[in-house]
């Protein structure tokens, strides 16, 4: 989970990291009371990359052409995301800037402190350029010093970058964090240093161990829920479209290649989800039959969806579950939609075609067993296809979302 630059200074000023004064703008009219003074650069605050470039940070000298700024800010996507927040910050005269980061290094298994005099590096010549140190024991100034050297600095420089590496670690630790990264780090012709702009990434498995991350978390997901993203989720990927099958799976390469399939069949995908892990933002205790069950509730109240795929490599115990699981979910429909033609006095209306269809395809050393259980259930029509292909329970769900579409 990445942070905004706003969230990354709040965290950066509370452990000593210097950054400069800086203002939240919610509305352009936020700067009527700007507490900092003129000139200022507005900068929008999104996740996509490239902002300056795209016209998201901008350098203003009154309070009229701030407001007028911001209002083009405001209404300016950048990848396609708009700003829902600006920062507007103190003007900075920087001599020299550095890059600098601390980053979780999966090769080797340990942290790792990245350093360049140059900020806006080539990556494709970093290698050069960037220094780096590996701390290989218990961190110690020692290694940020180190990296400081290894830059190429020396005197009250070299002790004042050092300074801000050894802060970058310890939020790094403390935050349980994938990265860290000052991008500039400045400095002026006083020889002060200040963080120009951050960037942090979260271990996402951590989220539900830190209370004021996980309610970032929250946040962030409630913002974007109706919105065509991609965002990780545990060790796989969850991925919202807007279209017709959900597909659900208990491995993330697993996810990923129904996906495809279904693309290629013609379908449209809606909500892909891995049930292997807990939402990061999950707090509390849950089971995999807990995730699939709230799932699964949730998908049959969403009446955009018509097929439900399900795609899981399972045990004995899982397949198991999964069974009870989707007996259940088609009882409680079956159940609703003899209430509804009650209700309509006994005449069938559209109203079921709005229950989803369920497509399933269950390898596991208790398949065969699972498939017999699955085939006993008594439900509407074309409500259950189990399947041991996938190619064929990909065909069968574009089949079913195609003719409800054409149904309805």
């Amino acid at each position: 989970m990445d942070l905004l630059e706003y969230q990354v200074k709040e965290w950066f000023s509370k452990i000593g990291i210097p950054v400069l004064p800086s203002q939240k703008i919610d509305h352009p009219t936020d700067l009527k009371r700007l507490k900092i003074n003129y000139p200022i650069v507005l900068k929008s605050q999104v996740h996509g990359s490239g902002r300056t470039k795209a016209g998201g940070v901008k350098c203003v000298a009154t309070t009229i052409d701030a407001i007028a700024t911001a209002q083009n800010i405001f209404n300016l996507p950048i990848l396609g995301e708009f700003p829902e927040v600006l920062l507007a910050e103190a003007k900075y005269n920087a001599e020299q800037e550095f890059y600098l980061a601390v980053v979780l290094d999966t090769a080797v298994c340990r942290p790792v402190l990245l350093g360049c005099q140059e900020a806006d590096v080539d990556w494709e010549s970093a290698g050069e350029k960037m220094q780096h140190v590996v701390v290989e024991q218990e961190f110690s100034p020692f290694y940020a010093r180190q990296l400081a050297l290894k830059m190429g600095l020396q005197g009250v420089l070299m002790q004042s970058v050092s300074a801000v590496v050894e802060k970058m670690y310890q939020i790094f630790v403390e935050k349980d964090l994938d990265l860290v990264e000052i991008n500039p780090l400045a400095v002026n012709v006083s020889g002060q240093v200040m963080a120009l702009n951050g960037s942090v990434s979260v271990n996402e498995r951590a989220i539900s161990r830190h209370p004021d991350i996980t309610e970032m978390a929250k946040k962030m997901v409630n913002r974007y829920t109706s919105s065509e993203i991609i965002r990780n989720v545990g060790d796989g990927d969850e991925i919202e479209l807007h279209g017709k099958i959900a597909i659900l799976g208990n491995g993330a390469g697993s996810v990923m290649a129904t996906l495809d399939l279904v693309v290629n069949a013609g379908g449209q995908p809606s909500i892909c989800l891995n049930l292997r892990h807990a939402s990061p933002i999950e707090t509390s205790l849950t089971t995999f039959r807990s995730r699939l069950e709230e799932t699964l509730k949730n998908l049959g109240a969403d009446k955009s969806i018509q097929v439900i795929l399900i795609n899981f490599l399972g045990s004995v115990a899982l397949t198991k579950e999964v069974v009870e699981v989707i007996e259940n979910f088609i009882q409680h429909h079956k159940s609703e939609y003899k209430r509804q033609v009650v209700r309509s006095n006994g005449s069938k209306n559209s109203r079921e075609n709005q229950f989803p269809r369920l497509v399933v395809r269950l390898v596991g050393s208790e398949f065969s067993e699972a498939r017999k259980c699955l085939a006993k259930l008594k439900t509407y029509s074309d409500g259950l296809i189990v399947v041991e292909n996938l190619d064929e329970a990909v065909a069968e769900a574009v089949r079913l979302s195609n003719l409800l579409t054409t149904e309805s």
